[in-house]
């Protein structure tokens, strides 16, 4: 009689197991970056946010955004220490910038959602922010498309940065650059 108990509560176990549909593979992934993540910030987009690919969440292309701040030359960051900030993931080269960067994002996150910050303030256009091409200024982080179209904007900051925050918030946050 044991044996026979036994028997059925294994056969039922194999068929729920069976009959349980398998996670699709943006399921399992999706649920794999959560579990991944140091932190989820929340927060609503104030325009587009500048990924290489539609779709993808990976802002200023991996680098640390905290490490702009710290004077040396900005790092690439860690999956490791991945924060998510108005639906896009923020990765750091330490546990420490992940945790600053949790403290004020936007004060590290790029301005104009990392896009080209001339293009923005010249021609209300979005134009990729390449990381390593870059000015703090007034405390803020502004990219560039390359370093010839930085040296347009170094002509007159000050005006590009007041039109850029004039254009900025007039593009939707599902746009994103295509070439």
């Amino acid at each position: 009689m044991k044996t026979s108990i036994i028997a059925i509560a294994l056969l039922a176990t194999a068929v729920t197991a069976c009959s349980t549909e398998p996670a699709s593979n943006a399921e399992t992934t999706e649920a794999a970056m959560s579990a991944e993540l140091v932190a989820d910030l929340g927060g609503e987009l104030q325009g587009p946010v500048y990924t290489k690919k539609e779709g993808e969440t990976l802002a200023l292309t991996g680098y640390d955004a905290v490490s702009y701040f710290n004077g040396d030359a900005p790092v690439e960051g860690s999956k490791e220490f991945r924060v998510r900030y108005q639906g896009f993931d923020y990765q750091f080269a330490t546990a420490e910038n992940a945790a600053i960067f949790q403290t004020d994002p936007a004060k590290y996150a790029p301005q104009y959602g990392g896009y080209c910050s001339w293009a923005i303030g010249a021609n209300d256009a979005l134009a990729p922010g390449d990381p390593t091409v870059y000015h703090i200024v007034d405390g803020k982080l502004y990219l560039n498309f390359s370093k010839d179209v930085a040296k347009r904007w170094t002509k007159d900051v000050p005006g590009f940065i007041e039109k850029g925050d004039k254009n900025y918030p007039t593009h939707d946050a599902s746009e994103h650059y295509t070439s």
